[in-house]
């Protein structure tokens, strides 16, 4: 047996309160730091369950037509061909006539007013001829495009619905980079999938998307996610998911999304006009780089270089002219070029603006008076009207840009006719694809929405008067509204 002297024994009693000691320090550590670090992370599953049920599923049916590749026999002179071919190319089948071809997709969305507004991607729903709106409680609506804005990649849609969810839109000028959010969407068609990130820059500008400051971030986001909300953690909307970044066609880390400002612009304008006005500057600018700087006298690049400046533009009345650093615009400094097309583009048409410029290495201010981009006019806005919004027209048709009325003749407004149904009331009364619906029961028609709206006001069986301009030949046919 082994014995142990009382020193010894004093010894390993000390070691072994130390141990303790220790083993307790370690726990409170590590309990203090679970605890931090559990506190620090954002309630996404809240989140999801509160918005997630104003977020949609949008699926659109769209169609196309296809025609053979057989080559058409009809380009050849028969009577300039020998007769052994003569005889074999008229022996050959009738080249069939062209046919339609129906197709789909699928996008995301969310309802922004409790009577049915809903905001998605422009591009989901380019060149659909019917969409479906699916909420999250399995309800499905028809709904209608009431404006599109290629710009900016928005769409808003309109569905016959009274007290729906609705989300709430927050402030994305108050975005930081690092800051938790969360997009909720159907990648793939897979309904109401979320996924999170961080805020990983703000303000990026994409060669197709000039006035758009656009949000990016990790949050994984797929096709399917475009056009759905990206959420802060307090459940408000601060982006519109629009695009990625990929060389597969799937998520690689850096997605991009709609600020939710620029979002209540467009559609504020879309639900009131159906197309968006946009302000023009009318100059053509460029980034500085560092010898450039140098040579204008700055301390470092920063600014918009105007490289040219267009004839009776906003800019050239106000004495614009090339070689000019704009600094800031509105009281908003301009870091870089790309920050100037979205604050110029937001300015309300017809109002003054302060411009801070450099020139001769002299800081300067000029009043400049903002206009309407007019091309923005020009932009494709459909709308359909089909039995959705209570029309029994049988047609679909869009607004017409400023070249398509020209063409059309003496005529300031009206609709196109861009497809029919060959059984529906306006084929039976003479309709055909390509007309120009100019008055509906003596009102004038300046948009598919105010066409829509009188069709609405009609009885079953009524008989009303349609203007028609086609071919430059104006025309009254009438039409009986169906029983």
């Amino acid at each position: 047996m082994r014995i142990l002297s009382k020193s010894t024994l004093s010894k390993r009693s000390g070691q072994h309160h130390r141990r303790k000691a220790l083993a307790g320090v370690l726990v409170l550590v590590t309990w203090f730091s679970t605890s931090a670090f559990a506190l620090g992370l954002p309630d996404f599953e809240s989140l999801v369950k509160n918005q997630g049920k104003a977020v949609v599923k949008i699926s659109v049916t769209t169609e196309r037509k296809l025609t053979s590749a057989q080559p058409d026999m009809q380009e050849f002179d028969s009577e300039q061909m020998p007769e052994f071919f003569r005889r074999y190319f008229e022996n050959l089948p009738q080249q069939p006539s062209p046919r339609s071809h129906q197709g789909g997709g699928f996008g995301s969305g969310f309802v922004l007013s409790e009577d049915g507004f809903i905001v998605t991607n422009a591009h989901v729903v380019k060149d659909a001829t019917e969409i479906t709106v699916s909420l999250p409680d399995r309800r499905q609506y028809d709904a209608t495009l009431i404006g599109a804005d290629v710009r900016t990649d928005l769409a808003l849609l309109k569905v016959d619905a009274t007290g729906l969810p609705v989300l709430e839109l927050g402030d994305s000028d108050e975005l930081n980079v690092g800051q938790w959010v969360l997009a909720i969407g159907s990648p793939f068609g897979f309904e109401y999938t979320a996924t999170q990130g961080i805020v990983s820059a703000l303000s990026r500008s994409l060669p197709d998307g000039n006035y758009v400051p656009f949000v990016q971030t990790d949050v994984a986001v797929n096709p399917g996610n475009s056009g759905g909300p990206l959420f802060d953690l307090n459940g408000k909307v601060v982006g519109v998911n629009s695009q990625i970044y990929s060389r597969s066609g799937g998520y690689m880390g850096l997605s991009f999304a709609i600020p939710v400002n620029v979002v209540k612009t467009v559609t504020e304008q879309l639900k009131n006009t159906g197309f968006v006005s946009r302000g023009w500057l009318g100059v053509s600018i460029q980034n500085l780089d560092k010898s450039l700087a140098d040579s204008f006298g700055m301390d470092r690049p920063e600014g918009a270089l105007v490289a040219s400046v267009t004839n009776d533009s906003p800019a050239a009345k106000a004495g614009l002219q090339t070689g000019d650093v704009i600094l800031s615009f509105a009281g908003k400094n301009i870091g870089q070029s790309s920050h100037l097309p979205p604050l110029v583009g937001a300015t309300p048409i017809g109002q003054p603006v302060d411009v801070e410029i450099l020139r001769n290495r002299e800081h300067q201010t000029v009043s400049v008076v903002i206009a309407e981009l007019a091309e923005d006019r020009e932009v494709v806005r459909t709308s359909q009207v089909t039995d959705s919004d209570d029309s029994k027209l049988g047609i679909t048709v869009s607004e017409l840009t400023a070249e398509q009325l020209a063409e059309y003749g003496n005529i300031e407004q009206g609709v196109l006719v861009t497809d029919v149904d060959p059984n529906g009331v306006a084929a039976i009364a003479g309709i055909v694809k390509g007309d120009v619906l100019v008055a509906f029961n003596q009102t004038p028609i300046d948009s598919a929405k105010t066409l829509a709206a009188k069709v609405r006001e009609t009885t079953p069986g009524q008989t009303v008067a349609v203007l028609v301009q086609r071919n430059k030949n104006a025309l009254f046919t009438a039409l009986t509204m169906p029983e």
